[in-house]
């Protein structure tokens, strides 16, 4: 993802979002949402300042695929499985999950993830000419794991013309014993500016007939310039 600052005040940051300048055109086929521009205020906060924009890529996008509003909100299954996304404001959870700006990185700071059971406490595990690094430990919240894994089920039954209900999902996987940790550490450079986010998740999963199954997972956020100058 390619981020450019259109204009900076003392409110906050007016952004826009867009797919890298080397991208497919497949690839900017397969998007409605991209560019999008972002009013990031100085609370943290996002708001979209193109939807209008966004509305009508929906209809061009919706057009080209085959498909009227009535798919809108529907899962089903080409390349990959994936939900037909027809509000404009869903672009701003998809910039929220890879925004590093709004996270208080120093030592003693309280962070929170989801899926885990309460806040923890940011701790500085290094620090030298190139930059700090933090980090913090989470136990999983095993409810909110189950919940998760029950959406999936909903939605698998969805694609495969199998319905299922939530609430059916979530009496089956209340069979499972789930436990694990998540670990987020936060890499900054000399000017405090975070450059790297790593969550580590491993999960232990008991079934119902006593099989134990591990998984263990990392999803990695870097942010960089994309040339050798800020533009």
């Amino acid at each position: 993802m390619l981020e450019r600052v259109i204009a900076v005040s003392n409110l906050g940051l007016e952004l826009e979002f867009d797919l890298p300048t080397d991208a497919a055109e497949e690839d900017r086929a397969r998007t409605w949402k991209f560019p999008a521009r972002i009013f990031h205020s100085s609370d943290g906060t996002m708001r979209l300042l193109n939807g209008d924009d966004l509305e009508k890529r929906i209809d061009r996008w919706l057009t080209a695929a085959e498909m009227t509003r009535e798919m809108c909100g529907r899962w089903i299954f080409t390349w990959n499985a994936f939900r037909i996304e027809c509000d404009p404001e869903s672009v701003i959870a998809d910039i929220e999950a890879i925004n590093l700006l709004s996270t208080d990185l120093r030592e003693g700071a309280v962070y929170q993830q989801p899926e885990t059971l309460g806040s923890g406490t940011l701790s500085r595990i290094s620090d030298g000419p190139n930059g700090a690094t933090y980090t913090v430990r989470f136990a999983v919240d095993p409810d909110a794991v189950r919940r998760t894994r029950a959406k999936s089920d909903v939605v698998v039954g969805e694609i495969m013309q199998d319905p299922v209900t939530l609430e059916t999902a979530l009496d089956e996987r209340s069979n499972e014993s789930v436990s694990g940790t998540v670990e987020v550490t936060f890499d900054v450079d000399p000017s405090g500016n975070p450059t790297r986010r790593t969550v580590v998740t491993t999960l232990e999963t008991v079934k119902p007939d006593g099989v134990r199954e591990t998984d263990r997972r990392t999803v990695t956020v870097e942010r960089r310039l994309a040339s050798g100058r800020p533009d």
